[in-house]
């Protein structure tokens, strides 16, 4: 079983997935929008341009998202996506490009449990937790 993140943006989709491909160095699989797909005949033609299927491959694993309607998107609250590193350079690199633009919870540092945890929101507006064990 695989259990796999999908994330809801408010138009910015695209450019979240192209700035995770960069970030965790995965490659994006697809980014299918509403122009062009059966869909494009059931939503406002604005809409054209908005995702409605992302899919990036970061190693082993997979994050999926699209935009939401305009009146369907909620900002996501109490759940984060964690991030399980090894690598202290690596989970500090990480951790500092999601909190370019976003809003740190918790500073990374050592912890009881990790050699770095952080939390941050990054300018997309989804949470993530970085652990390095």
């Amino acid at each position: 079983m695989n259990i796999n993140p999908y994330l809801s943006f408010k138009g910015d989709c695209e450019a979240a997935f192209k700035f995770y491909e960069q970030t965790f160095r995965g490659k994006i699989d697809g980014i299918q929008k509403y122009a062009g797909s059966p869909m494009s005949e059931h939503v406002p033609s604005v809409w054209g341009d908005r995702v409605m299927h992302a899919h990036l491959t970061i190693g082993s694993q997979v994050l999926m998202g699209a935009d939401s309607p305009p009146d369907g998107y909620q900002q996501p609250q109490g759940i984060s996506v964690t991030i399980n590193l090894k690598d202290v350079a690596e989970s500090e690199r990480i951790f500092n490009a999601l909190a370019e633009g976003g809003n740190v919870t918790m500073p990374l540092q050592t912890t009881f449990w990790a050699t770095r945890f952080g939390m941050v929101t990054d300018r997309f507006g989804i949470p993530w937790l970085i652990n390095c064990e």
